[in-house]
């Protein structure tokens, strides 16, 4: 079984290019409902990085540094390695590396 991660970096204060888009937080949420409704997620977990906390982590201080120098928009998502979206996630794009990743899709009943 696939043993993925998907990170989502962002705020709780909506970015500021993304007037009327959902908040970083709720982005996080709605991803997790929509993989779960197609993947079987045993292989999969999830992880919130605030960019406004300080980052003990040195992959995520080192990324959280670059957001705000190359002003990127958030939320960003990460599938391991891969930054699949940066503002809104299309959930074509997630699936997609998901998929290439292994994780095993749900069966249609």
């Amino acid at each position: 079984m696939a043993n993925i991660t998907l990170t989502v970096y962002g705020a709780d204060q909506v970015c500021a290019s993304c007037v009327g888009a959902p908040s970083s937080r709720d982005t996080y949420e709605w991803l997790q409902a929509a993989i779960s409704r197609k993947y079987d997620t045993d292989g999969i977990s999830y992880q919130y990085i605030d960019i406004n906390a300080q980052q003990e982590d040195e992959k995520h201080k080192a990324f959280v540094e670059r957001i705000f120098d190359e002003n990127l928009f958030y939320p960003i998502v990460f599938v391991e390695d891969e930054m699949v979206a940066e503002g809104m996630p299309k959930l074509k794009r997630v699936y997609k590396e998901l998929d290439d990743l292994g994780l095993v899709q749900l069966q249609e009943s």
